[in-house]
């Protein structure tokens, strides 16, 4: 009896001491999800829950079924943006404290928008992109920047109506970050005269159609430095990698020349070929964590985007085979299948429910002092607040002026636009994609820092340099040479080591190929050399008796030569 008391008090204890973890295990975790419509649905999660789940509850919120191009955004505490990772469990990845906050997002911008099979899944899309016009991430020409305004405020408000609308109705709403009394006036033209008779839909698909064609459509911009300290926002698209700075994408390397991308640190390297030449692009961004994301989204988009097959993608590490490194992999579909599935889609489709500007939050609850806005032009000048709205779309190029006068459904001008383009791209390699300088607004940045005490410059923890005193500098700094002299090293001995393993599997190759000749040869020569060991065994003894017999027949003729000469 007592051994059974004490039994059940260490029993008891022990269901004490495990009672808590117990319960954490079955506690419920409170998820908020903000929409593309800034709209908010909740959800519970258990500790062991993966990101899967919460983008199966978003997309079955919706009825949604074209899902791969979208993903789940959240911030750290150190305000570093992620996508969350649908194979892992949520709270592993999350570091802030409960209730988690969450944003849905596209992911992967569709190369093709109008291959998209339904009409929900465009609306998404649209949307996004009336967020990224917003926040100023698809800047754009002026003429292009009144046809997608004229778009918005067909799809929300509908048909312009002169009893309904007061002449100056478009400044109730903030389409774009800088919004310029030229730039409404364009906008209620197009809205008033080219637009009349489309309903949503419609407005919202030719936006689709203008938007894809942008440079900077599908661009979710990462802030870094380049090598002489300037700022620089890469991005990944559809076509491959890219890089603005000032109001230029100054490179574009598409996916298929694109051999590797990899991080140290704070360093982004990006390996490629560029007219047959090898092509190293090096950039620091303001912390290793954001230099990780950069890195991952560029994984994950290459694979998108590159890849036939799923089955293709591989396990990328984020330094060379012999150094220890990070080691990521895109878990999904690639665009090849998700087109394919999209057109097998067979369903009546969902009802879509559209918010309008009334409705949304993004338009009317968000001021200029919450959003963060540094979109100066390229004129440095400084003038009045009211006269920079007035002239900072004035001060675009000729181009600029020559587009606004074309009408926005331009067929014909759209292909010989993207024709020049082409040839601009394949001469000199950049491009001007506006008359702005590109620098979306930093509240939407990767690592969101108030503009007003330094911005991006801020999370760099530098003074605003000279390009030439920062070259200087990196170049005086030993540890910046150290690196850069031992990536190099890494580099020509991987180089080295690969040339030299191609060389020894082609020997390989070439000795395997030719096994039946090799065999004949080792025939032959074993031939020859029993052939001449016969010749030798014959020949020896027959020599030596021939020297024996001569050495007999001189010994014989002195020795009658001598006793001759006695008989004389």
């Amino acid at each position: 009896l007592v051994s059974g008391c004490e039994y059940q008090g260490r029993r008891m204890k022990m269901l004490r001491f495990r009672s808590p973890s117990l319960r954490s295990l079955d506690q419920e975790i409170q998820v908020t999800i903000r929409l593309l419509d800034d709209s908010e649905i909740s959800c519970c999660i258990q500790r062991e829950t993966k990101g899967q789940f919460l983008v199966d509850h978003v997309c079955n919120h919706y009825s949604l079924l074209e899902k791969d191009y979208f993903g789940i955004r959240y911030v750290d505490p150190e305000k570093q943006r992620h996508w969350l990772e649908p194979n892992k469990p949520i709270v592993k990845q999350m570091k802030s404290q409960q209730p988690y906050t969450m944003c849905f997002r596209v992911k992967f911008y569709p190369h093709e928008p109008m291959k998209i099979k339904e009409e929900l899944t465009r609306y998404l899309l649209y949307l996004q992109l009336k967020r990224d016009v917003y926040h100023g991430r698809l800047l754009c020409p002026f003429a292009d920047a009144a046809y997608l305004g004229a778009c918005i405020v067909q799809a929300e408000l509908g048909d312009y109506d002169q009893d309904e609308h007061p002449p100056d109705y478009i400044q109730d709403f903030k389409l774009f970050p800088k919004q310029s009394l030229k730039l409404e006036r364009k906008i209620i033209d197009i809205h008033k005269n080219e637009l009349r008779g489309q309903c949503s839909a419609v407005a919202e698909l030719h936006l689709l159609q203008r938007a894809h064609n942008l440079e900077t459509y599908g661009v979710d911009p990462h802030p870094c430095k380049d090598f002489t300290g300037s700022t620089a926002f890469l991005g990944f698209t559809a076509t491959g990698f890219v890089v603005f700075q000032g109001n230029k994408r100054i490179h574009l390397l598409k996916w298929a020349d694109v051999n590797k991308l990899k991080f140290e640190g704070k360093t982004f390297y990006v390996i490629g070929i560029q007219k047959e030449k090898k092509l190293v692009l090096t950039f620091h961004t303001s912390t290793p964590a954001a230099c990780k994301h950069l890195w991952k989204c560029g994984v994950e988009n290459q694979a998108f985007y590159k890849c036939a097959k799923s089955s293709q993608i591989k396990t990328v590490s984020s330094s060379n085979i012999f150094f220890k490194g990070s080691r990521f992999r895109y878990s999904g579909r690639v665009a090849k299948e998700v087109i394919e599935a999209s057109s097998k889609i067979q369903r009546e489709p969902p009802e879509v429910h559209r918010l309008h500007f009334g409705q949304s939050r993004s338009f009317n609850s968000l001021s200029h002092k919450n959003l963060i806005i540094n979109m100066e032009p390229l004129v440095p000048a400084l003038p009045s607040t009211n006269e920079y709205e007035e002239t900072s779309w004035l001060e675009g190029s000729a181009l600029g002026q020559h587009k606004e006068e074309e009408a926005p459904t331009r067929a014909g001008g759209e292909a010989e636009g993207q024709e020049e383009d082409e040839e601009e791209e394949e001469t000199s390699g950049v491009l001007t994609i506006s008359e702005l300088v590109y620098n979306p607004c930093a509240s939407m940045l990767p690592t969101p820092v108030d503009d007003g005490q330094g911005g991006v410059d801020l999370l760099f923890q530098s003074p605003i340099q000279s390009p030439a005193r920062l070259l200087r500098e990196l170049h005086a700094d030993p540890d910046i040479q150290a690196q850069l002299v031992a990536e190099r090293v890494r580099d020509r001995a991987f180089e080295r080591a690969r040339v030299v393993g191609r060389s020894m599997l082609g020997s390989g190759l070439r000795l395997l190929t030719r096994n039946e000749r090799v065999n004949t040869c080792v025939l032959s020569a074993v031939r020859l050399i029993a052939m001449v060991i016969g010749v030798l065994l014959v020949a020896v003894p027959m020599l030596l008796l021939l020297l024996e017999s001569d050495i007999d027949y001189v010994d014989t003729c002195l020795s009658n030569i001598s006793f001759q000469n006695h008989g004389h």
